[in-house]
């Protein structure tokens, strides 16, 4: 079981609390009425699936309700640093 640390309440709870929503810092159109279809298919739909380390979007379900940003290694699994929507990560891939 993991132990995730919300940098909202400031502590760690139990991964059960949390959900992952997808991959972080993606940036919405700035006018999504002048996109294409592809265009805003590839906003709403595909995202980057790395072997190693991630930038994710997680949300404290059952705590805060409050997003935030974890970079975890997906190979390992293990959670390198949490920070606040906003932030800039510090721990960044090769």
């Amino acid at each position: 079981m993991f132990h995730i640390f919300c940098p909202h309440c400031g502590e760690y709870r139990e991964e059960e609390e949390f959900h992952a929503k997808g991959e972080a810092h993606i940036a919405r159109p700035l006018d999504p009425d002048a996109c294409s279809d592809e265009e805003w298919g590839e906003f709403l739909y595909f995202r980057k699936n790395p072997r190693g380390i991630h930038h994710e979007l997680w949300v404290h379900a059952a705590g805060c309700r409050k997003f935030f940003n974890i970079t975890r290694n997906t190979q390992t699994y293990e959670i390198l640093e949490v920070y606040k929507l906003g932030e800039t990560p510090s721990v960044v891939a090769e």
